[in-house]
């Protein structure tokens, strides 16, 4: 069996900086060159692998089944399920359920800035993210709140910044996914074992986050005074949201706290505006709104509001049956494959090995959200031409975020067996107990330059592990807090904002959005960092194991 070597340039300095090249080369294609992210994972993979070989002695053999196994688990895993939770999406925009789902919405309100914009920035921002994600709630929100008045620029900041606390459990809790694939290895764990424990501390730790947001929504578009005439939206709204989402991370698992939590948060409002509404409607910039207050009316039948609101209902069915603590079809394994090495890293008196599996399960959530789609086209009577169109689109639109799942994976498999992983951990423990700190920073880098928290989680999440162990932090604290800190980068990434601004007039113009979005951001990350060291020093029981495990 290999043996990683911790320290294979006899300088712990210089295998620091080689170890970072992959993350480096990685950052500098994405961020300075602007390469497509498939290619530029690809050249990181490839020169991921080279180093590993050169530089950690690791076998070719060996590393190539890592890499192997890694894109196979990236593609069965996270490819799988992002898949078709985009193609659900585009049934429903394809058949009409999702504009008569977004028109009823608009007309539960007034017409009052705040409450649209936390009914749409907040809480229909969070079903989209937890649908499909990649910026595709930006895209669809920003003309929503462009249309009652809020400028180009702020409407797309507004989408951005609600779109922060849901990012976790984006795309039907792919980066959570993930999250616990990297990591199985590092701690001797099956991934179907891990997920629900990595669910449950990430949910913690969003539920602490999502109470600031609303807060800062309603002073983006009304101002200070609009903003505490309107507190009841702000409670309401980060309250019903967790109400949804944390119960179903820490007892359900990571697919569905966004969606659930997105409609609990849809009743808790509407039942609040139907007691109480602000005292004056107000207009963006929080002056009083002129001439007809009222939403404009939806104009659909009891039967059409049913039919949009089914597939979500069919989704969370299917999902939650299919998924649950009481299920065992997640768990079921036709094919294993595992390639192991002798970690490096040394936390007691015993080596332990560090493990490339993949597991071919086929009744994992991907195939639960395939049946959900089939039921729903069904129910809607999707036509064959409509069908065809919509495969078309979705491929169209996830054949690069595919092929980025198979080299990520790739790498970040060859990044961990091979040493290099064990190598930086080992460099960035000497920060001692203060890495508390750089943790949620790291993440808040990795997916502003990349794009992508599931990316991030996979380059990061064994890494931070590493560094976990040999400081004695809880075991889960540092990766949770590496992708919760991953989701506030986002408004700031420019592969996100490239997709965020498609349905505005900043389309190719990303930068202004960035820099627009930029302060409110690090305010969120400080807010981050307050929790994480408050996690460590008052809260450690946030992230552990769970006995059991």
């Amino acid at each position: 069996m290999f043996t990683q070597i911790l320290d294979p340039t006899g300088n712990l300095f210089l295998t620091w900086l080689v170890a970072l090249v992959p993350v480096v080369l990685l950052l500098v294609l994405l961020a300075g060159f602007r390469m497509s992210a498939w290619l530029a994972v690809l050249i990181g993979s490839i020169v991921t692998y080279l180093l590993a070989i050169w530089v950690w002695k690791m076998p070719v053999g060996d590393g190539a089944l890592a890499y192997v196994y890694g894109s196979a688990t990236g593609v069965w895993n996270v490819d799988w399920i992002t898949f078709w939770g985009v193609m659900l999406f585009n049934t429903l925009v394809a058949t009409g359920a999702f504009d008569k789902l977004r028109r009823w919405l608009v007309q539960q309100g007034t017409r009052d800035v705040r409450v649209q914009t936390i009914l749409f920035a907040w809480a229909f921002g969070a079903l989209l993210e937890g649908l499909v994600g990649f910026g595709y709630p930006w895209a669809f929100v920003a003309p929503i709140l462009i249309a009652i008045g809020i400028p180009d620029l702020d409407a797309v900041r507004v989408a951005a910044i609600a779109n922060n606390a849901p990012v976790s459990y984006g795309a039907l809790g792919a980066p959570i996914i993930a999250l616990a694939t990297v990591t199985a290895g590092v701690f001797g764990m099956n991934f179907v074992q891990l997920l629900p424990i990595y669910s449950a501390s990430v949910g913690k730790i969003v539920a602490i986050l999502a109470l600031l947001p609303p807060w800062i929504l309603l002073y983006l578009v009304a101002g200070r005074r609009g903003m505490w005439s309107a507190w009841p939206l702000a409670v309401v709204g980060s309250l019903g949201y967790i109400a949804g989402q944390l119960p179903t991370a820490v007892y359900l698992g990571p697919y569905l706290p966004d969606v659930i939590g997105s409609i609990v948060c849809f009743v808790v409002l509407l039942i609040l505006l139907k007691v109480w509404r602000p005292a004056q409607v107000l207009a963006y910039g929080g002056g009083p709104a002129t001439g007809d207050t009222r939403a404009e009316a939806h104009g659909l039948t009891g039967g059409e509001i049913f039919t949009a609101w089914l597939p979500i209902a069919v989704l969370v069915v299917v999902v939650v049956a299919w998924t649950g603590p009481w299920s065992h079809l997640p768990s079921v394994v036709v094919l294993h494959y595992a390639v192991s090495a002798i970690s490096a890293i040394k936390t007691g008196a015993t080596a332990t090995t560090i493990s490339a599996v993949f597991n071919w399960t086929p009744f994992v959530a991907g195939t639960a959200i395939l049946a959900s789609w089939i039921i729903v086209a069904l129910l809607l009577r999707v036509s064959g031409t409509q069908l065809g169109e919509i495969w078309r689109k979705t491929w169209s639109q996830m054949w690069g975020a595919c092929l980025v799942g198979v080299f990520i994976f790739g790498l970040a498999y060859v990044f961990n067996y091979s040493g290099m992983a064990g190598s930086l951990a080992s460099a960035f423990s000497k920060i001692g107990p203060a890495f508390i700190i750089v943790v949620p920073i790291l993440g808040f880098i990795g997916v502003a330059l990349s794009g992508s928290n599931t990316s991030t989680n996979a380059m990061f999440g064994a890494f931070q592990a590493l560094v976990g162990k040999l400081l004695g932090f809880p075991v889960l604290l540092l990766p949770s807090l590496n992708s919760v800190g991953a989701e506030i980068g986002k408004p700031i990434a420019p592969q996100t904002a490239s997709v965020g601004v498609s349905t505005t007039k900043f389309v190719r113009n990303e930068g202004a959005v960035i820099r627009h979005n930029f302060g409110w951001c690090i305010v969120l990350l400080v807010y981050l960092v307050i929790i994480g060291v408050a996690c460590y020093l008052f809260f450690p029981n946030i992230a552990v194991l769970a006995p059991h495990a």
